[in-house]
Formats: C-alpha cells, sequence, structure tokens
C-alpha cells in the first residue's frame, strides 16, 4: 500500500510559522507531508498546476489550506479536488479576528473543514486518512490515550493539593 500524503499549501511564505505547526503535528503522527506556496488570488494557474499534479496522484491525501485575510485558496482547492479539504487560516490580530469569516462562508458546493489550530488540523487529517490504514488509526489512538492520561495525571496532582480536613 502506497503511504497517504498530507498536501500543505500556503497562500505566501508568510504563513510558514503557522505551517511549521501543523508539521510538527503531522511529524507526531507520522504522517508525510508536502509543503508548497500557492496564492490564488496572485497565482491561479500555478495552485491549478500543482493540484492536477496530486490528484494525478493515487496515493490517498489530505490537503490542508493555510491562507489569511482573504481566504481564496480554501475554497478554490475544494472546488478543485477530491480530497477532503482542511482550512487552517493564521488568524491576524490586525484585523480583530474578522478575517476568519472568509474561512467559514464558502459558497455552495464548495466544503473545506475549518480547524483553527494547527495540530487540530493535523490531527483530522490523520482520522481522515486513518479511514483507510490501519498503522495511522493506532498512532491517532496512541495520541488520544497520552492526552488521556496526561489529564488524569493532572487531575490526580490537583487533588492531591487539596488539604484532606476538606473532604473527598
Amino acid at each position: 500500500m502506497t503511504r497517504p500524503l498530507v498536501v500543505i499549501l500556503m497562500g505566501s511564505r508568510s504563513d510558514l510559522e503557522h505551517a511549521r505547526a501543523v508539521i510538527r503535528a503531522l511529524e507526531e503522527l507520522g504522517l508525510d507531508w508536502e509543503l508548497r506556496v500557492a496564492s490564488a488570488h496572485k497565482v491561479p494557474d500555478h495552485l491549478l498546476d500543482l493540484l492536477r499534479g496530486y490528484e494525478a496522484d493515487s496515493r490517498p491525501k489530505v490537503y490542508i489550506t493555510i491562507a489569511g485575510r482573504s481566504n481564496a485558496l480554501s475554497g478554490m482547492v475544494d472546488g478543485q479536488v477530491l480530497a477532503p479539504v482542511i482550512a487552517c487560516p493564521p488568524i491576524s490580530e490586525a484585523f480583530g479576528g474578522a478575517d476568519i469569516f472568509s474561512s467559514l462562508r464558502m459558497p455552495g458546493g464548495i466544503a473545506p473543514a475549518v480547524v483553527l489550530d494547527p495540530a487540530g488540523a493535523a490531527l483530522l487529517a490523520a482520522k481522515i486518512l486513518g479511514l483507510c490504514d490501519a498503522a495511522i488509526r493506532e498512532r491517532v489512538a496512541a495520541l488520544q490515550a497520552r492526552g488521556r492520561q496526561r489529564l488524569l495525571a493532572d487531575d490526580a496532582e490537583i487533588r492531591a493539593l487539596r488539604p484532606a480536613a476538606q473532604g473527598t
């Protein structure tokens, strides 16, 4: 079986820090990834060429799009591919978060998922790819188990801080 791929498309190089956070989470999950820059506004032909190449590749894949401000990238990618698209836009403080609306509101027939947390976008990609890959499912299960164990350990630690005189 060929290894699944997560294609990360940034609208510009200014999205690189956000992409790096996604990449760290993908690597923790053991997923293969490729990172590209392709603005839907400024170089649409380049974006379409990239998408044709990825769509011709038979590997199972998920696209994660990272574009701030006016996020045409996520909608354009979703309209051109059959694989799932996850929009993970960086929120700009300069716009008070209003730029997120361009990721949330898409035209009919265009339906990228929107996950604001980079690690969450990677986790969703892993869960999707895990539908056809047991090894990925096992890595997702292990990640979730570690998260539960951390919470239980935190609970035990906090509980130990409570004076015994206050009851159980």
